[in-house]
């Protein structure tokens, strides 16, 4: 007995830990009973996972440090003259994220895998002076190889390329060409590795982004990785298929997503990049906020912007994420909005073709109450719906990397444009509305006849909302 008392004492102070440095983190009431349960009901165990996989928590003074000294690389904004801000949520974002909304910007939706991918090649080929590119997943497929082999052609011709990838995300990822890049001139780091031996590693914080930033002149992002079911390959060799959306920027606002890819890398590599000459606004553009996002901020950009657009909408929110997981404020604002009088729908996989079956069951958990309150709710039919974006009345519109989920509103490092231009939100729109054509609606009354056994899977996996 003696023997094992330092070991039960040192558990005990563990938990202890654990169960404070919970109630001490702003993770909000669910959650942190939820972790508080785990720690007590798997000693030790619970509290090693917590302070390693899952605490949502980054030194924010050394990333204010690293962003003035970016910063300070740079030329500085040169965006235009203030866009107007009816509804405060580009003061909002700015303030958030420091990064200031633009004018004058050239924006390009890419709804089609081929096309998306089309313009990703084009613009890598024609890179003169620098790539600055950062993935959560690149795949050892096809679509992965050919976008490894063109970094390393353009490194060879004297390109600067930068290529930034997420350690879980990107697992197995094609160390031979990541050797062939480096070896060419090319730079390569993976964005926190489980390792603890490294001085910033994570199991459970994620960098979702995917930006690629074109010799700070032409930047892409969305929500689409490199592999072959985003590419279209994956169909036309009958394996998966992921309908998705990607934006293209030409532009003043260039720069702040580079500036994003700027922090990035200085987190993964203690470098400063110098950052690009900033665009001058372009005739007849958009108006532009990108909002970044991560666990590096007290005040999460993304669920604080969905909250504002949410609330602000007049007329329709119409919403697609493929990983629906809502806090309990996003989850609200959208019963409120249905409950005064706008058009609500939420437009997400089925669950044959959902990727992850947990997340799926869990965002069924969240439907009746939805449903009862005029939110309509489809299900899209033909494959894995991937696409993460947002069309708020007739002139705002969201295209990101962001989820409606708790991971994507603290666990994860993302990035959207938000955009206030009549056509380009047309485009959004119309887009729903096709891939709403090919879904199914659901009814509350068929929620509602779900079986028991279903409902308590459903309900089981919301359990898991901090974790996914």
């Amino acid at each position: 007995m003696s023997e094992i008392l330092p070991i039960v004492i040192a558990g005990l102070a563990l938990d202890a830990y654990a169960i404070g440095r919970a109630l001490l983190r702003h993770h909000g009431v669910s959650t942190t009973l939820f972790w508080m349960l785990a720690i007590l009901f798997v000693p030790f165990v619970g509290a090693l996972f917590y302070l390693t996989a899952a605490s949502p928590y980054l030194p924010r003074r050394k990333a204010t440090r690293r962003r003035k000294a970016i910063r300070g690389a740079g030329l500085g904004p040169q965006g235009g003259e203030p866009p107007p801000d009816p509804t405060g949520l580009f003061a909002l974002c700015a303030r958030l994220t420091e990064l200031t909304p633009t004018t004058g910007n050239h924006l390009k939706f890419l709804g089609e895998g081929q096309q998306a991918f089309a313009a990703l090649e084009a613009g890598l080929a024609a890179a003169q002076a620098s790539i600055w590119a950062e993935y959560y997943i690149i795949k050892n497929d096809e679509t992965g190889g050919r976008f490894l082999d063109l970094l390393i052609a353009r490194a060879r011709a004297g390109v600067q390329v930068y290529l930034l990838f997420d350690a879980v995300g990107s697992l197995g990822l094609d160390g031979r060409r990541l050797k062939a890049l480096r070896a060419a001139g090319g730079h390569a780091e993976a964005f926190l590795p489980v390792n603890p031996l490294r001085r910033r590693w994570s199991v459970h914080l994620r960098n979702h982004r995917k930006v690629v930033v074109i010799d700070g002149q032409l930047a892409l992002t969305g929500g689409m990785n490199v592999g072959d079911e985003y590419s279209g390959r994956g169909r036309r060799h009958g394996g998966p298929h992921f309908r998705d959306a990607f934006v293209q920027v030409e532009g003043p606002a260039v720069y702040d997503l580079a500036q994003v890819f700027a922090e990035d890398w200085a987190y993964a590599t203690d470098q400063v990049l110098p950052l690009p000459e900033q665009a001058e606004p372009l005739p007849g553009g958009s108006t532009l906020a990108v909002v970044a996002s991560g666990p590096d901020q007290r005040q999460n950009a993304h669920a604080l912007a969905w909250f504002t657009a949410i609330s602000t909408a007049r007329q329709r929110i119409w919403l697609t994420s493929p990983y629906f997981v809502p806090d309990q404020p996003t989850s609200r604002a959208l019963i409120a909005a249905a409950l005064r009088g706008v058009d609500v729908r939420v437009l997400l996989p089925s669950m044959p073709h959902m990727d992850v079956k947990l997340v799926g069951w869990a965002s069924r958990g969240y439907f009746a109450p939805l449903l009862a309150a005029g939110v309509r709710v489809f299900e899209y039919g033909p494959s894995m719906l991937h696409a993460k974006t947002f069309v708020g009345d007739d002139a705002l519109g969201f295209v990101g990397s962001a989820n409606v989920d708790l991971r994507s509103m603290g666990l994860n490092f993302e990035v959207s444009t938000v955009v206030t231009d009549a056509a380009f939100v047309h485009t959004l729109a119309e887009r729903f509305l096709v891939d709403q054509g090919v879904s199914t609606e659901l009814t509350l009354a068929a929620v509602r006849a779900v079986s028991v056994p279903r409902r308590l899977l459903y309900g089981a996996a919301r359990l898991w909302s901090p974790l996914l």
